[in-house]
């Protein structure tokens, strides 16, 4: 997949490095890092790679939609 950034929600990969969600919120990579290490974005690793579950993701922005 290219670096271009992936801006609409059906053109993301099903599991989503942290850049992945930087690009399509706005959100600075560091900040989802952050998010990720307080455990309010739940998130994995495969080796030293961090990845978020596209569903992860949608029930974590859905807690600011009010």
């Amino acid at each position: 997949m290219s670096r271009e950034k992936l801006l609409t929600l059906d053109r993301l990969p099903d599991i989503l490095t942290p850049q992945h969600v930087a690009d399509y919120t706005g959100i600075s990579r560091q900040r989802i890092y952050d998010h990720c290490q307080t455990g309010d974005l739940k998130s994995f690793t495969i080796g030293a790679s961090r990845k978020i579950d596209k569903n992860e993701m949608l029930t974590w922005l859905e807690k600011f939609r009010t």
